[in-house]
């Protein structure tokens, strides 16, 4: 059986997609929170997460140059240094174009650092790299467990999702002096992708199909992230902090789903495993979207989230196994793809809750997961059919 190696270099890198984690999952339970802080529509409230798709945009077609020029672990540290930046703002400033300036900065950086991580896995563990991707995932679904409690805990106590926020800036810092401290460096990456600025030819069909498919689950996870909260406030009668604070749910489903399919992975191809993942999300969906009490509803939450575990990592290891050599352009690209479902997805489902109530307009999401499978039997018809892991 094959076995996954975790030395200094795959440590570090789980580190960094942790703390970007922290952020992550604590900045979906904001927006609402920013919407009645700014007086705004779900629709407009819902423009924070386009804000995060140009970020995305920006962040792809940024790293595969910075990557040849700087080397994707300068590009990785520079990744994370603008999410210190962003972070500050988003403190600071409380106006509508101040919060989306702050989160289109910190998606362009973590667009960069999440690239520079899943590249960096990718080279140093080959065909073991969905495995430690996944892994990988988990770090930052683990981090992420922990924002919406603190940010729960922050809006109960009276003292607001600010403080909640900053300690991002306090993990960044560790994370800088721990690799500091035990000497750890990111490799600057494969010379001949380097040389070539990320260009080496065309990216085959079947990356594009796994392209699609990065754009739909991301849409289903972040629609999840960002209004879920509402759901168990209208539906199921929960409180702002407590509906914030549950959304920890589906990141601890996610962190329990990615530590398992992590060794899952190094037994089953990609396609079979994720279409696994899609049932298991549908399941939890419908739990959470039918239950009348909060309780039930966090339930089907946890289950959306061990489904929801796999959507990513398998879906950005098809992408980087369809392109070898061309790394770097791969995960760049597959920004692209995210960020058009950041951009759209909550958007639409904001202007469906304007008219319908949140509860009625999540209906979208069990359409996502269908749609998901499609492209993911599409995907098995091609050349990823025997891709073994």
């Amino acid at each position: 059986m094959p076995r996954l190696t975790r030395d200094r270099i795959t440590w570090l890198t789980y580190a960094q997609l942790g703390v970007w984690g922290f952020f992550l999952y604590g900045f979906g339970p904001v927006v609402p929170l920013l919407r009645d802080e700014q007086g705004t529509s779900a629709a407009v409230a819902g423009l924070h997460s386009t804000a995060l798709a140009v970020g995305a945009l920006l962040g792809g077609i940024t790293f595969p140059f910075l990557a040849a020029r700087l080397g994707r672990g300068r590009t990785t540290w520079l990744g994370l240094t603008g999410v210190v930046v962003a972070v500050v703002g988003l403190c600071l400033f409380h106006t509508l174009p101040a919060t989306l300036t702050a989160a289109t900065v910190a998606a362009t950086f973590g667009s960069m650092l999440i690239s520079g991580v899943n590249t960096t896995l990718a080279d140093h563990h080959a065909g073991n790299s969905p495995a430690a991707i996944s892994e990988a995932n988990a770090a930052c679904a683990g981090m992420g467990i922990l924002a919406p409690i603190v940010i729960g805990l922050t809006v109960g106590a009276g003292l607001g999702w600010r403080p909640a926020v900053a300690v991002e800036v306090g993990l960044i810092a560790l994370v800088a002096v721990a690799a500091l401290a035990f000497r750890v460096r990111l490799p600057s990456g494969a010379p001949a992708t380097a040389a070539a600025g990320g260009r080496t030819g065309r990216l085959p069909r079947s990356y594009w199909i796994a392209w699609l498919l990065l754009g739909v689950t991301g849409s289903i996870e972040v629609c999840l992230s960002l209004w879920a909260a509402d759901v168990l406030r209208d539906n199921a009668g929960m409180s702002a902090g407590a509906a914030s604070a549950a959304l920890s749910a589906i990141v601890a489903g996610m962190f329990l789903g990615r530590l398992l399919g992590g060794r899952i992975a190094l037994r089953i191809a990609p396609v079979p495993f994720l279409l696994a993942a899609l049932a298991v999300s549908l399941v939890g969906f419908l739990v959470f979207w039918a239950a009348p009490i909060g309780w039930l509803a966090v339930g089907g939450l946890v289950v959306v989230g061990l489904g929801n575990a796999m959507h990513y990592p398998l879906g950005i290891s098809m992408a980087l196994a369809t392109a070898p050599g061309q790394a770097d352009r791969a995960a760049a690209y597959s920004s692209y793809s995210v960020a058009v479902g950041f951009g759209i997805a909550p958007v639409v489902l904001g202007r469906v809750a304007d008219s319908v109530g949140p509860h009625l307009a999540f209906l979208l999401l069990p359409l996502f997961i269908v749609t998901a499978a499609l492209l993911a039997l599409g995907v098995r018809k091609g050349p990823l059919l025997s891709l073994s892991v």
